[in-house]
């Protein structure tokens, strides 16, 4: 199995790129959203992989994250989902969008993704609800995401190559998905189930993106509190 590749970016083309690994060259699917994180042809490059096996046919698929990668193998196991439909969720929505959705029961949002028609939305949000407070805990772990490769990767290296710092999740978007994991492992410690735990954060993090840790679980817990 290949699980990661690190080289240099060839080039790309409207779902995939090729990636040079010394000397050898993979061609890697990807999502519009991962593609346009991806640095320019000549530059380091790595990605998270999944590699998919047919009686006649290898594909290999390409992730920022694990979270992206993660959401895919999921996706793929829902009936009528096949690696297209995949790509274009994960492209609409990204990682954490397909995580506040499903923790949401939001099938209209899944359902704006190209090729995905109402039955098939509301079938992905029933199969995988459960799934969504595991991936969205994983926006706190250490390898959640790509490292940016440095200039040794490339061979020979005439100059030195600048990778580009799209291949990170960092700053904001980072920050954000370690609050929501933060907060719903909170959450969970009071002895809320995950899936309602996750629905709570999901929304609190829609209703506020640059909410912290504290706030996510005030709101959430507001969101959780009985009504009436």
């Amino acid at each position: 199995m290949i699980g990661r590749l690190t080289g240099r970016l060839d080039y790309r083309a409207s779902d995939h790129v090729l990636i040079d690994v010394r000397g050898v060259g993979y061609i890697v699917h990807c999502s519009e959203r991962t593609l346009a994180a991806l640095p320019g042809p000549g530059e380091a490059v790595s990605l998270y992989t999944d590699l998919v096996v047919r009686e006649d046919l290898m594909q290999l698929f390409g992730f920022t994250s694990l979270a992206e990668k993660e959401w895919h193998r999921l996706l793929m196991g829902v009936q009528g989902v096949g690696a297209k439909v995949s790509l274009a969720i994960l492209g609409a929505l990204g990682p954490d969008g397909v995580s506040r959705a499903i923790a949401l029961g939001d099938w209209a949002a899944v359902k704006a993704a190209k090729g995905v028609g109402p039955k098939l939305a509301q079938r992905i949000v029933l199969d995988l609800k459960d799934k969504a407070p595991s991936v969205m805990a994983m926006g706190n772990g250490e390898g959640d995401s790509m490292p940016v490769p440095g200039p040794d990767v490339i061979e020979p290296a005439a100059e030195p190559v600048v990778p580009s710092a799209a291949m990170s999740r960092t700053g904001p978007d980072r920050a954000a998905a370690n609050a929501q994991a933060d907060a719903l492992s909170a959450l969970g410690n009071l002895g809320y189930a995950p899936g309602e735990a996750a629905a709570a954060v999901a929304e609190a993090a829609g209703e506020n993106p640059e909410a912290g840790t504290s706030e996510l679980i005030r709101a959430a817990l507001k969101k959780l509190a009985p009504k009436g």
